[in-house]
């Protein structure tokens, strides 16, 4: 990077300038829009366009003389590589809940100096606490600054996608009966209003669909629901007149995006307005005036859409076939092409898949971006290739692919890995400590309310057992087609809170991994529904649950090391390749039905 030249160097500069202008010592920028989101439209991507850092998360801090960016273990690698030249300096913190960086802001500013952040994408959660350490430290934090768009000439503009309808019989659950169980919630905490800013939650109480986020079927809007109707505010134009009259008679009413805060200002003293602190910004909040009465407790339809109806877990495994697949007819032409030594590279996995995936019934999209890395790249948690840089499948190695897709009935996550050429015995023992953890997350009982985090352990004890380790969660909470990341479970080393608890008609991921930096990565991902256990013994101790397995396509059995498996793991491995082949075979054929039936021999 030519430090003279670069786009990165010129912006900070640029930023810097605007800093002097309005007196401020340091700008914090967060990985954040006005909806909280995780995947964000081009016009909230400040801290990508300001730092070169493509990651999905991160924090950027800019102060006149110094530029930090603050990543997680997943992206150092690649965080390393695109910040090289920027004067941006890479802080490594533990996980991607850190905030090493008020830490950081709270001991580099000066009694009496302010920091600035965009109060519209800060979350009130992180507002509060960011705050408090400031004023600790005798500063201020100041929120009515934009400084991005003093910096920003080409800023994108809002998205324009339209909304659609997801309809029945995938959304087994009406607008109607969302929005009473809503307000049932809001009585019980008093409330007369509730404000709702998370897009998916957003999607989910009014079973609408959109395209303003890439992999997400989500739309950018605001939902304020009173005791009798709720009003949507969304872009102009967005919604048809057929869908503004459906949406009209469950008593949802349309008005424009940018209203929501001039809404919440308007509204009449006596009130009771409930908020999610996690899940709405401070800007909004503070839009709200001193006579309502604000009540903080987590958005109730966050809770309602983390339980799949009885309808909804059956879609979801008719999706799971259809995925299953995609991804059968996928491998089946890879390895033949790689057997016929065609060049094959991580942006033909990619390709292929996708392809593959278009062609199943009620596909809509990818549900993340598809991660195909091969040998050192595998290595890397949320490696992405590019046309400008990726790996050619050729030699020994170990192949990692963690791909999904976002269908009318569900939403899917999967991570395998296959072996290239000849593995190495030290390959085969990581592939099968990860197996290992995944097998027994997988089989794991656990009293119902069980708080998430606490299962973590269960996955990483066969890695743990020989000193070894992954930095990522285990576990993310899925969407009902919408977010792939959903809360609020997270089987991960979170703080355990009381929103965790593991209910019935959760689905969550199962993804251990090990990774060796430099030369390959391993993680075995599957997604699960938490169903009631079957015991064999009354419930004397109260009502236990487990998991049921959804995802359905081969573990491969070629770069394990079976002497380190117990027989009732490789038991697990036989029934799982079963019931894989029992559900997939009827739908495939020819060479893809051939693959099937090699990959799921017993062991």
């Amino acid at each position: 990077m030519d430090t003279r030249t670069s786009p990165i160097v010129l912006r900070l500069e640029r930023v810097r300038e605007a800093l002097q202008r309005h007196g401020a010592a340091a700008l914090l920028v967060p990985s954040s829009d006005p909806h909280l989101s995780e995947y964000l439209p081009g016009r909230w991507q400040g801290r990508e366009w300001l730092s070169g850092f493509t990651g999905s998360m991160g924090t950027l801090v800019v102060t006149p003389t110094e530029a930090a960016l603050f990543a997680d273990s997943r992206y150092w690698v690649q965080a390393e590589v695109e910040l090289e030249g920027s004067g941006i300096a890479l802080v490594k913190i533990p996980t991607g809940a850190a905030t090493h960086h008020v830490d950081w802001l709270a001991a580099h500013v000066k009694a009496g100096e302010k920091v600035c952040a965009d109060g519209q994408v800060l979350g009130l959660a992180a507002a509060q606490q960011l705050r408090t350490a400031l004023e600790k430290a005798g500063a201020a934090l100041r929120t009515d600054l934009d400084l991005l768009a003093d910096a920003w000439d080409d800023r994108p503009a809002l998205p324009a996608a339209p909304v659609y309808e997801h309809r029945a019989p995938q959304a087994a659950v009406s607008r109607a009966a969302k929005l009473a169980q809503v307000r049932e919630a809001m009585a019980r905490h008093g409330a007369t209003h509730h404000l709702v800013s998370t897009v998916d939650d957003v999607a989910w109480i009014t079973n609408l669909r959109g395209a303003d986020v890439d992999y997400n079927p989500v739309f950018l809007a605001h939902l304020l629901v009173d005791l009798t109707g709720a009003t949507l505010f969304v872009g102009a134009g967005k919604v048809d007149a057929a869908l503004a009259r459906a949406l009209d008679a469950d008593g949802v009413r349309l008005a424009d995006y940018a209203q929501a805060a001039a809404a919440l200002a308007a509204l009449p003293a006596g009130a009771t307005l409930l908020v999610d602190p996690k899940r709405v910004t401070l800007g909004l909040r503070e839009a709200v005036p001193t006579g309502v009465k604000v009540v903080e407790a987590i958005n109730p339809s966050t809770l309602a859409k983390s339980r799949k109806t009885d309808a909804e877990a059956a879609f979801v495994r008719e999706t799971m076939i259809e995925d299953g697949v995609a991804m059968c007819r996928f491998y089946a032409r890879f390895e033949a092409a790689l057997a016929a030594g065609e060049r094959l590279t991580e942006l033909t996995v990619d390709e292929w898949l996708s392809a593959e995936r278009a062609k199943r019934p009620g596909f809509v999209g990818l549900s993340f971006p598809t991660i195909a890395g091969f040998a050192a790249n595998g290595a890397m948690p949320h490696y992405r290739a590019t046309p400008a840089s990726h790996a050619v499948i050729e030699g020994d190695g170990l192949l990692l692919i963690d791909s999904g897709g976002q269908y009318l009935g569900g939403t899917t996550d999967i991570t395998r890995v296959w072996p290239i050429g000849n593995v190495s015995e030290a390959i085969r023992r990581d592939v099968t400590r990860v197996l290992k953890g995944t097998i027994a997350l997988s089989r794991a009982r656990f009293p119902r309310g069980t708080l998430s985090p606490t299962l973590d352990a269960i996955a990483r004890a066969p890695l743990w057992a020989d000193g070894l380790d992954f930095g990522h969660g285990t576990g993310h909470g899925v969407g009902y087609f919408l977010n792939v990341h959903e809360g609020p479970q997270s089987i991960s080393r979170a703080m355990p809170d009381p929103t965790t608890a593991m209910e019935p008609g959760m689905i969550t991921s199962v993804e251990p991994g090990l990774y060796r930096a430099g030369r390959w990565g391993v993680r075995i991902e599957n997604l699960v529904l938490n169903v009631p256990a079957k015991l064999d013994m009354p419930e004397e101790f109260g009502e236990f649950l487990e998991f049921e397995t959804l995802t359905l396509c081969p573990i491969d059995l070629r770069c394990i090391d079976r002497s380190l498996l117990r027989v009732d793991e490789i038991d697990w491995i036989d029934r799982y390749h079963a019931t894989v082949y029992e559900r997939l075979a009827p739908l495939l054929d020819g060479d893809a039905l051939a693959w099937l039936e090699a990959r799921t021999q017993p062991l």
